[in-house]
C-alpha cells in the first residue's frame, strides 16, 4: 500500500468519529461509512454465486465466516453477519404478505432471477387518470384502504406471530422515492412528456403519491403498535430517478411529497430526514436543502463542496464513485477520499461519513477498504 495505516489507532479514532452525526469537534478524523456488503464475498473469496440473488443460508453463513476471517487480517474487524442457520427459526410463524405501494398504482413486483423490479401497467394519460380516480375512491375510506393493503387473515396471523415471537409489523417510514415510483409505474418517457402535455395531471400524480405514502405510514404506525400521536419519528427516500426532472418539474412532483412526509413524520430537528439519489441530481440540491436533511447520499458526480454550499448541517455519506471502489485502483481511491476529506475540513464544518456514492458491489475488495482507511488517516484528520 502506498499510504501507511496504523490500524489500531484508526479504529480507536473511529469510536468518536460518528458522534453528533459526524459533526463532533471531539472527532479526530472523518468517519468511515464503508462496511462492505454480503454480495462482496464472491469476488473476494473467488467463489461462484449470485450477488443479488438467492444464496442457501448455510452457504451464506460459511462464506461470511470465511470473509470475516480475511477481513480481520486486512482491515482489523469482522464486517458481515454470521447468523448461523437455525431450522427452528424456519418453523416459527411469519408475518403475512401485504400489498406494497407500487401495487396501489397497478404496478407488479417481478423477480428476474437476481432482484425484484417494480413494473408498471399504465400506458398513457387515460390509464393514469383512471387509476388516480380509483385511488381517490380507495383513499376516501380508511377501512377500504386497509382491506386493500392487508390480507383477510392479517389480524389473526399477526396476533400469532406476536404471541410466539414478540414481533410486530414494521413501520412504512421510507420508500424508493416519489419520482422513482412514478417512473416505475408510468414509464420514464411518459412521465417527462406528461409535464409538457398536461401539467395539471402531472401535479395530480404527485399529489396522489403523497396521499398514498401518508396512508401507508398512518396504517403501519397503528399496525406496529403505536398511536398517531406517539410513534418513532423519521422518514427516508431512495429516489435515484429524481435526476431526470428539472427543478421546475421537481417542484410539482417530488418536492411536495418530501415536504409533506418530513413535516408529518420527521418534524423535529433530530429526526432522521434522509435522501439517497445515486444519480446526477446536483441541480436539485438547492431545493432539497429546504428540508434540513440529517443525512444524504448523492451520485458520484455531485461533490462534497457542492452539497455543503447548501446543506451546512447535513451529514454527507459519500462521495467515492462505486465503480472507482470496485475497480480497486489504489491511486484513484486515494484521490477521491483525499478530495472529499479536504472539502469536509474547509471551515472546520466536518459532517463527512466516507462512503460510496451508491451501492458497494461485488468486485470491491477488502484491500480497497484498507486503502480508504489509510487515506482517511492521512488526509481526513481534523
Amino acid at each position: 500500500m502506498k499510504l501507511d495505516l496504523d490500524i489500531e489507532q484508526f479504529w480507536k479514532d473511529e469510536e468518536t468519529a460518528r458522534e453528533e452525526n459526524c459533526f463532533s469537534k471531539k472527532a479526530k478524523q472523518a468517519a468511515l461509512g464503508i462496511r462492505m456488503s454480503d454480495e462482496c464475498v464472491f469476488a473476494e473469496l473467488g467463489e461462484e454465486g449470485q450477488p443479488w440473488g438467492y444464496t442457501d443460508p448455510q452457504r451464506r453463513y460459511d462464506l461470511n465466516c470465511r470473509y470475516n476471517e480475511k477481513a480481520i487480517k486486512i482491515v482489523g474487524r469482522p464486517l458481515l453477519s454470521e447468523r448461523k442457520p437455525d431450522p427452528k427459526q424456519d418453523l416459527l410463524p411469519k408475518l403475512p404478505e401485504r400489498k406494497q405501494i407500487g401495487e396501489v398504482f397497478g404496478g407488479k413486483y417481478v423477480f428476474d432471477g437476481n432482484t425484484t423490479w417494480l413494473r408498471g401497467t399504465l400506458n398513457d394519460a387515460e390509464d393514469l387518470k383512471k387509476k388516480l380516480d380509483e385511488i381517490d375512491f380507495l383513499l376516501a375510506d380508511k377501512e377500504r384502504f386497509r382491506s386493500f393493503v392487508l390480507p383477510p387473515d392479517w389480524d389473526e396471523k399477526c396476533r400469532i406471530v406476536f404471541e410466539t415471537t414478540g414481533r410486530r409489523p414494521g413501520l412504512a417510514n421510507g420508500i424508493r422515492g416519489p419520482v422513482t415510483l412514478a417512473t416505475s409505474v408510468y414509464g420514464t418517457e411518459n412521465l417527462l412528456f406528461l409535464y409538457y402535455d398536461d401539467e395539471g395531471l402531472f401535479k395530480r400524480f404527485g399529489d396522489t403519491i403523497t396521499r398514498v405514502l401518508e396512508a401507508f405510514a398512518d396504517l403501519f404506525i397503528v399496525e406496529a403498535g403505536y398511536t398517531p400521536d406517539n410513534f418513532p419519528h423519521g422518514y427516508w427516500f431512495n429516489d435515484d430517478d429524481s435526476n431526470l426532472l428539472t427543478p421546475e418539474m421537481y417542484k410539482l412532483l417530488g418536492y411536495p411529497t418530501l415536504k409533506a412526509m418530513f413535516e408529518k413524520y420527521a418534524p423535529n430537528p433530530g429526526d432522521q430526514r434522509y435522501q439517497h439519489s445515486d444519480s446526477a441530481m446536483g441541480h436539485l440540491i438547492p431545493l432539497l436543502a429546504d428540508f434540513n436533511l440529517t443525512g444524504c447520499n448523492f451520485g458520484p458526480t455531485v461533490m462534497v463542496r457542492d452539497i455543503r454550499k447548501y446543506m451546512k448541517k447535513t451529514r454527507i455519506d459519500g462521495q467515492i464513485a462505486p465503480f472507482t471502489f470496485m475497480r480497486n485502483n489504489e491511486d484513484d481511491i486515494i484521490a477521491e477520499v483525499k478530495r472529499d476529506c479536504e472539502a469536509a475540513k474547509e471551515g472546520d464544518i466536518r459532517g463527512l461519513l466516507v462512503s460510496t456514492a451508491g451501492s458497494i458491489n461485488n468486485g470491491s475488495l477488502l484491500t480497497s477498504m484498507r486503502v480508504v482507511m489509510a487515506a482517511i488517516q492521512t488526509y481526513g484528520r481534523y
